[in-house]
Formats: structure tokens, sequence, C-alpha cells
């Protein structure tokens, strides 16, 4: 193992690289994270639970929460 020490700054500078390129395409997990908590609008007044459009709050309370009435921006959807 003569190039022990350039080997170890070979794969140093590798992993640099990449995590840098890594960085410019933006798609790391908090990005898809903040992304997927965008497109939770609707809170469920129950439970809290978060859901993406009005449809589904209305199955997820009538399925979870039958025996409450149905919150007023529920009924006409």
């Amino acid at each position: 193992m003569a190039r022990g020490h350039q080997k170890i700054q070979s794969q140093q500078k590798a992993q640099e690289k990449a995590a840098k390129l890594k960085k410019q395409q933006g798609h790391g997990l908090s990005d898809q994270m903040k992304a997927a908590q965008k497109a939770l609008v609707f809170s469920c007044a129950v439970c809290k639970s978060q859901m993406p459009d009005p449809k589904t709050y209305k199955q997820h309370f009538e399925n979870k929460h039958p025996k409450n009435e149905l919150p007023a921006d529920l009924k006409d959807v």
C-alpha cells in the first residue's frame, strides 16, 4: 500500500465533488418534505390529520368520525 495517503485524498475529493453535485441538483429529502407538506391543505377538526383536498377530507371524516356532525365546509362537497 504505497499509495495509502493518496488513496484517502482521492476518496475525500470524490466525496466532496459528489456532495456538491447532489446539492446543485436540488432534489434533496428536505425539498420533497417541504413540497409534500405544502400539498396538505385541509386539516381535520377532530384529529388534526391533514389531507390534500376536500373530497379526501370528507371521506376521512365520514369513515373515521361517523358520530360527529360534518363541518359546514364539507356539506356541499
